[in-house]
């Protein structure tokens, strides 16, 4: 005998695949925005930032993985051991990458020309994650799902990337400072490092 679907948990599915679509849909236009804008500005952090959004469309396809294989509790665990592990390896990635460009450009002395559309998709980045991410824990603890929780945590991680995004575009901007640009790369690689470990131990 097939015992029905929990509705509420069919619910909280079908609202966490929409939150990941969103999820995808803007950090594909922030990925492309900020990367063209980093590169055109020679700002490493901005560049950084629009990697970010590379990996974390990685994560969130690992998180509708997960939330198509909740159908099946085998499937379920499956692919949360599967999608959890892989978006720490996104994470570690990210690091690796960030720590490498912002100790070159620190050493090289390379300076960053100011960038208004990396001030703007930054602002707007601070503005949308909270919420997104707000939504997803949501659904993620609905689930139980540790993977689901970990991609969460990463859009939040997006969110603190942008405060110091912002603040570093902003202080080159206004004051000169071409070095924080760099330095606060630098200050989101320890926060990166740390989750990508948590998540890759599971």
């Amino acid at each position: 005998m097939t015992l029905p679907a929990d509705p509420t948990r069919e619910q909280a599915v079908r609202r966490g695949q929409w939150l990941t679509w969103a999820t995808i849909a803007y950090n594909s236009l922030e990925a492309v925005v900020a990367v063209g804008a980093g590169l055109l500005a020679g700002s490493v952090a901005l560049v950084g930032f629009g990697f970010d959004s590379v990996i974390e469309l990685g994560s969130s396809l690992a998180g509708l993985w997960r939330l198509h294989a909740d159908v099946s509790p085998q499937r379920r665990a499956r692919a949360e051991r599967h999608a959890l592990r892989f978006i720490g390896v996104c994470f570690l990635v990210l690091a690796a990458y960030v720590l490498v460009e912002a100790s070159r450009t620190l050493l090289a002395r390379e300076r960053p020309e100011e960038s208004i559309v990396g001030v703007v998709i930054a602002a707007g980045s601070l503005a949308v994650m909270p919420v997104l991410a707000r939504a997803q824990r949501r659904v993620a603890a609905r689930l139980a799902s540790g993977a689901l929780a970990a991609e969460a945590r990463q859009t939040d991680i997006c969110a603190y990337l942008s405060a110091i995004l912002l603040g570093g575009l902003l202080l080159n901007w206004i004051l000169g400072w071409w070095w924080a640009d760099p330095v606060a790369a630098l200050v989101m690689v320890p926060l990166i490092a740390h989750e990508g470990l948590e998540a890759v131990r599971g």
